[in-house]
């Protein structure tokens, strides 16, 4: 019987889907953040259940060659890059025994149809996006990423996984913060009903150096609102747009309804492989330009299009993929619930002087099945759903479109292998999965899947 708060010598066996080493005692699985597959541990148990439980490095025995020493100072504390006391090489091994497990298990497929994963050449700095949050801890104003597991805010100074803009302008938000005495919505974890400001958002085009900053508060009435846009426009080289989003609700979610510009656009623009796409504050855009490309290309491989299908680009964004796709297809539709994407995506597609495509607004389970009725049957389906992968009624009006590829953009392996397992119902054969690192120092992995319909 394994006890709390005990001490034990363990041998690392295998790790779990959040990159943290796995150890048995007597059979009971013990999950140990921060340990590696082949380390002997000395373990404190922190937590047990009735199935397994959860132990803290006390002192690492014998460790591997796969470990490195973290380059951020924060990595003990932040919530964010799980993974980066393994090497770059292990990374890429862990992702890919987590995919293959996932396709095995869940969705009942064979481990072969799992390609290496293609990393990056600098798996540091690629991240073009961050949204931090801005909270008090302990009576000092922090602005930086959650802990892990918890509401507690981490002062993060120095980000290895963002743009160095992004540590620049959360520094001087912390300063002006600090000036003029501004109440955060946060204080020690807790909802701050008389506080104002919720999260800082910066978005960069990596490509055209342009750099957009979203204040986010409770209110429209943000005091020394002038003082702040003034310093970030005289401070940020490439300063292109400042807006303030007004969100007032007690929630996690980060944007709330209402948009002001403050200073320039209410967009930004970047390139994918020559195309150039609108950005703002709430459309969905590939956070690893270094990437996208990659993927992308990988999508259009695996679509294999001669310029006379009709194809179904299902959760598309500001409808980068669906420009990409349109170079090879007859006509392209978008299908995005966001209303604030799909007018992106027109913008997108008219700058880019792209006219085989169309787009419409709505749940991808009610606008697919919508377009079947009006004749309209695709060749071609490519999805990109969100974590939690695609609605049974998207996969059911999939199944009865009978299209002869379908190409399934995933973040998560878990919901991947389980939607697949869905769609082989309907007939179809699960050819190959591409693993595609987006999302360096952390335990995530894009997938990219190609299905053939059998019968």
């Amino acid at each position: 019987m394994v006890e709390k708060n005990k001490e034990y010598v363990l041998n690392v066996i295998n790790e779990g889907y959040e990159g943290e080493g796995i150890a048995k005692v007597e059979g009971y699985p013990i999950f140990i953040e921060g340990a590696l597959t082949g380390e002997k541990v000395k373990v404190k148990i922190v937590k047990t259940k009735k199935t397994y439980g959860y132990g803290k490095i006390v002192e690492i025995i014998e460790t591997v060659e796969d470990r490195v020493e973290p380059k951020c100072v924060n990595f003990k504390q932040c919530g964010g890059c799980s993974i980066q006391h393994m090497s770059y090489k292990k990374q890429l091994s862990f992702k890919l025994g987590r995919v293959k497990d996932c396709l095995s298990k869940i969705g009942g497929l064979s481990e072969d149809i799992v390609k290496d994963p293609l990393g990056m050449e600098n798996p540091y700095r690629y991240r073009n996006k961050v949204q931090l949050p801005i909270g008090k801890v302990n009576g000092e104003v922090v602005v930086g990423f959650y802990a892990a597991r918890s509401h507690n805010i981490i002062n993060i100074k120095n980000c290895l996984i963002q743009d160095e803009v992004a540590d620049k302008v959360s520094s001087l938000t912390r300063k002006w913060i600090n000036k003029n005495h501004i109440e955060p919505s946060t204080i020690d974890g807790v909802f701050n009903p008389k506080g104002i400001l919720r999260h800082i958002m910066i978005r960069k085009g990596f490509k055209t150096g342009e750099v957009m900053v979203v204040l986010v508060a409770t209110t429209k009435d943000v005091p020394f609102i002038e003082e702040f846009k003034e310093l970030i426009v005289s401070s940020i080289e490439g300063i292109k747009s400042i807006m303030l989003n007004v969100n007032p609700k007690e929630t996690n979610v980060i944007l709330g309804d209402k948009n002001i510009t403050l200073y320039g656009g209410d967009t930004i623009q970047d390139y994918i492989g020559g195309f150039r796409f609108y950005i703002s504050p709430g459309s969905f855009f590939q956070i690893n330009p270094m990437q996208t490309k990659v993927l992308y290309n990988k999508v259009l491989e695996f679509a294999d299009l001669t310029g006379e299908e009709t194809v179904f680009d299902v959760y598309c964004g500001t409808g980068s993929i669906t420009l990409f796709l349109s170079k090879k297809a007859k006509i392209v539709y978008g299908v995005e619930v966001i209303d604030e994407a799909i007018y992106n995506a027109k913008e997108n597609a008219k700058i880019n002087n792209v006219d085989n495509v169309k787009f419409a607004v709505g749940k991808a389970e009610e606008v697919i099945p919508a377009l079947i009725k009006k004749g309209i049957k695709a060749d071609v389906i490519v999805v990109d759903p969100p974590r939690k992968g695609c609605d049974i009624k998207l996969l059911d009006a999939i199944g009865q479109t009978k299209p002869k590829t379908i190409v399934y953009v995933s973040c998560d392996p878990s919901t991947l292998a389980r939607d697949l397992k869905i769609l082989q119902g309907y007939g179809y054969k699960t050819i190959e999965a591409q693993p595609i690192d987006m999302f360096g120092q952390t335990s995530h992995i894009e997938c990219v899947v190609k299905l053939k319909q059998m019968i």
